[in-house]
């Protein structure tokens, strides 16, 4: 895990910091963090996973489509290209 030193803060802001911290019960660390997770990582960010899967839910894909789509599928590893 990753460790970061902050430094030049002001001391209006690492109050504040610190009242923020206590309103949410947590230590000034944890409030830093969890600034920071909700800064870089939004609420309404588009995830992959459930993107692809909302999509297959509108076209109308089953569990029964993907496994048969499995089965038909070549298993083997690609071979390597070459630039002969």
């Amino acid at each position: 895990m990753a460790a970061v030193t902050i430094r030049n803060l002001s001391e209006e802001a690492h109050r504040a910091l610190k009242l923020r911290a206590a309103r949410h019960n947590r230590s000034a660390e944890a409030e830093m963090r969890a600034i920071l997770e909700a800064a870089v990582r939004p609420e309404g960010r588009l995830l992959l996973g459930t993107a692809l899967s909302e999509m297959s839910r509108k076209m109308g894909l089953t569990n029964a489509d993907i496994e048969a789509l499995e089965q038909v599928r070549d298993a083997r590893p690609a071979e390597p290209m070459r630039f002969e």
